[in-house]
């Protein structure tokens, strides 16, 4: 994806097509009238279940689909595995009124590039798919906060994804390291650029190895197994 500003549209002119997955067609109704109103964002489709969120990211491939969670049939876990798995995926980002810890993890885990949830206010939702373009993981503070507390939490099962995460970080480079840290933190690519003094597209390159190194499907994966060595 093309860098964009996080607050405004994309200056290159390029469109975001999403796609709305959400059995309420209320819900589908406001995001498409909400989102219609930003000039960088098209409404490609819209889907009442994971199996039609599925079939019609396959024939309109829309770069981001929006994905409720609890839906009749394939749910929106479900359906995120799913297009995740396939070639060329679109992003997928949560957005939801279930934000328990089994559905944040396993949605994140899943290849999800974010985590919302529908009382997230309309410009803000409108500038997490400018953040998504931009290359950026987006999460609810309160999903954020959960992850954080997911990750200090003790026990024989923290020492388990802690060790497994060390393991898996070895693969890279020392430099490839630090960029994965870095993402661990938040940083955005043109933070890391300047807090470890490479290009921006260095900085890319690196995201790109670590990615296929560790066969993870973004960023987010990315961070979450980051803090996990921690």
């Amino acid at each position: 994806m093309t860098s964009a500003p996080q607050d405004g549209p994309d200056p290159d002119g390029g469109r975001t097509r999403v796609l709305l997955a959400d059995d309420d067609p209320l819900v589908r109704s406001g995001l498409a009238l909400m989102l219609g109103g930003a000039p960088d964002i098209e409404v490609a489709g819209e889907a009442g279940d994971g199996d039609a969120a599925c079939a019609l990211a396959r024939r309109l491939r829309p770069d981001v689909v929006l994905m409720d969670i609890r839906m009749p049939g394939t749910d929106g876990l479900e359906a995120t595995e799913a297009l995740r798995a396939a070639p060329d995926a679109p992003e997928v980002i949560i957005l939801t009124t279930f934000d328990t810890d089994e559905h944040v993890l396993r949605a994140l885990r899943a290849g999800a590039a974010g985590f919302l949830l529908k009382d997230t206010r309309p410009e803000e939702i409108v500038g997490a798919l400018r953040r998504l373009r931009a290359g950026e993981p987006v999460l609810s503070p309160s999903v954020a906060r959960r992850l954080i507390a997911h990750v200090a939490s003790g026990g024989d099962e923290a020492l388990r994804r802690r060790n497994r995460a060390r393991e898996r970080l070895a693969l890279l480079s020392d430099r490839e390291r630090e960029v994965a840290a870095a993402i661990g933190r938040g940083a955005s690519n043109a933070e890391i650029a300047g807090g470890l003094y490479m290009s921006l597209p260095t900085v890319k390159t690196h995201v790109s190895r670590i990615l296929t190194k560790l066969d993870l499907n973004n960023r987010v994966q990315i961070a979450l197994l980051a803090n996990d060595a921690e």
